[in-house]
């Protein structure tokens, strides 16, 4: 994918409508969210070509088989988290690195991880260039990073059959686990509260469709 790092009207014009669309249709409340996104420039993440897909609410593939989750979702996820500044938090699936920036935009410290190489080498290229530094790792993410524990939020952009217990025992008391859970045609999103050290408060909310989360812990 050729990349092109142009800011233009257009492009900011549909942002912004984005934006507006988030807060005034879709439920989005939380202001630092909103204010991510529209910071954050999705067209960045695009071949040219297809920029006039980019701030539609619609998913996008990006190549070895993955994509770009939807902008509600990114922003639904991100919501969830109720991010403070100065959040340490592990993301499980690069990807592109739209939902990393938003997170980093967010005031969070980001660790992430992908198991796709060449997206990897792709992303932990791309977003330092755009003004985005976090910390790359390549791997299985089912599995967390367990020597950079513990993280006070860990989010997970694949859909997972169930919650790996390896990855709440990666979050600090009073952390919060945001993941996809179901089937591979469908999932429900759940956050997962650490209470204490062997305490855990589960709830379980919309549908979404995820790519699936591949590794030891996963599909």
């Amino acid at each position: 994918m050729a990349y092109k790092f142009i800011d233009n009207y257009r492009e900011k014009g549909a942002r912004k409508k984005l934006v507006k669309e988030l807060a005034e249709k879709k439920g989005i409340t939380d202001t630092n969210v909103l204010a991510a996104m529209a910071k954050v420039k999705r067209h960045y993440f695009f071949d040219e070509t297809f920029w006039a897909q980019a701030y539609l609410d619609k998913a996008f593939p990006i190549g070895d088989g993955q994509t770009i989750s939807t902008p509600y979702t990114v922003a639904y996820q991100s919501q969830l988290l109720h991010i403070k500044k100065g959040d340490k938090i592990l993301e499980i699936g690069t990807g592109c690195g739209y939902q990393t920036c938003i997170l980093i935009e967010m005031g969070a410290q980001v660790y992430t991880i992908e198991r796709q190489e060449a997206l990897f080498n792709r992303t932990k290229k791309v977003l330092p260039y755009i003004g985005y530094n976090a910390h790359f790792f390549l791997g299985d993410g089912s599995k967390g990073i367990a020597e950079h524990a513990p993280y006070d939020k860990i989010i997970v952009t694949a859909g997972a059959p169930l919650v790996p217990e390896i990855l709440v025992k990666q979050l600090k008391i009073g952390g919060i686990l945001v993941i996809p859970v179901g089937d591979t045609k469908q999932q429900k999103m759940v956050t997962v509260l650490r209470v204490s050290e062997n305490d855990f408060e589960k709830f379980v909310l919309d549908a979404f469709k995820f790519v699936p989360l591949l590794g030891e812990q996963a599909w």
